[in-house]
């Protein structure tokens, strides 16, 4: 068994660089006051001990923390990687990190979170969604610091928002599959109340369906989020043995997306002159499958530098709450134009 070593200390590199352990302190915080020999040397000092400056004393005297905390709800989910991806990027231009708590779609998880995230004392607090319950929602009034709830337009934000209607841009959607011709349409997913935003796109879905005069829509269930690919063709292969006159789908995302058109190869059932399909996120896989998916575009990058820009604004000073409506986009593909349609559009 090797020996215990101990980490090297501030008075290490004081003797090493043979200096006093308050220049070590200046010099690693850039004191003016140093030269730039003298820092020079302590930190090739520090380097050759391997010597890590620890920044907790300096954050009591300063209360500066320097991260951002943030929850979201699935660490694997594209969409989220890439708001926490443009948050990240804005931030570390002030030198600053983002520290995050995965929540799982749980919002007693996200409550534990954000207290556990707020006594770390973050110059900021970001959260996805705006339902959360009572209690983190009190932490969050009275944390003050800035709040931004995110990917949600909240019917009463704590503080500051970044989103947009998940109902709104499912009902896009619909409105586009009714403009190509297609009457039967189905949706899966967003029957786990856990997944807010899940939810809020089965409703959209609900409302254009009867907007257009269909009264009772068919809707099917893939189980509690994430919805994963797996998830999604069973929920199709159900989809297709008790509603086989469907013409159309809509799901929750383009995981499940993906998962029903593969049940739909597999079934010999060509998309989408027998049945379309669209999906929610835009990812990756939706532009590569064959046919491409028709999806939503929520700009999760959008989301997150915009974020990361409305915290630094609010840190140098800025007032006033801020509600930012940011409009996803609907991206037209293969999956739900038949062959007399126009060709791919955005």
């Amino acid at each position: 068994m090797k020996p215990n070593r101990k980490s090297p200390t501030m008075s290490d590199v004081a003797r090493k660089a043979g200096v006093s352990a308050m220049t070590v302190s200046r010099a690693l915080k850039a004191d003016s006051v140093i030269s730039p020999e003298t820092r020079s040397a302590i930190l090739e000092a520090a380097e050759e001990l391997g010597y890590i400056f620890h920044a907790a004393a300096s954050n009591l005297r300063s209360q500066r923390t320097d991260f951002v905390a943030v929850t979201i709800p699935s660490i694997n989910n594209a969409n989220f990687a890439d708001t926490v991806a443009g948050l990240s990027e804005i931030l570390s231009g002030r030198n600053m990190q983002t520290l995050l708590g995965y929540t799982n779609y749980d919002v007693d998880v996200e409550e534990q979170l954000i207290e556990q995230l707020l006594r770390r004392n973050p110059q900021a607090i970001v959260v996805t969604g705006g339902h959360h319950t009572a209690r983190a929602r009190r932490l969050l009034e009275n944390a003050r610091i800035p709040v931004v709830e995110t990917w949600d337009v909240p019917d009463q934000p704590i503080d500051h928002y970044i989103g947009f209607s998940n109902a709104d841009a499912v009902r896009a959607m619909v409105d586009h599959f009714v403009a190509v011709g297609y009457r039967r349409i189905a949706f899966i997913g967003g029957d786990a109340g856990r997944d807010t935003r899940g939810s809020d796109r089965r409703r959209g879905f609900l409302t254009a369906m009867r907007s257009h005069g269909h009264d009772d829509p068919c809707l099917i269930a893939a189980g509690a989020p994430p919805i994963s690919m797996r998830e999604g063709a069973d929920a199709m292969a159900r989809l297709l043995h008790d509603h086989p006159d469907t013409d159309a789908v809509i799901c929750v995302s383009d995981l499940s997306a993906f998962g029903a058109l593969t049940e739909c190869h597999r079934r010999g059932i060509v998309v989408p002159d027998q049945i379309a399909i669209g999906g929610f996120g835009n990812y990756e896989i939706a532009g590569m499958c064959v046919p491409t998916l028709t999806t939503i575009d929520a700009h999760a990058r959008e989301i997150g530098l915009r974020t990361g820009s409305l915290i630094l604004d609010l840190l140098d000073g800025a007032t006033g709450t801020m509600a930012i409506d940011v409009k996803p986009g609907l991206i037209i593909r293969r999956s739900s134009l038949r062959e007399t349609s126009p060709r791919d559009s955005q």
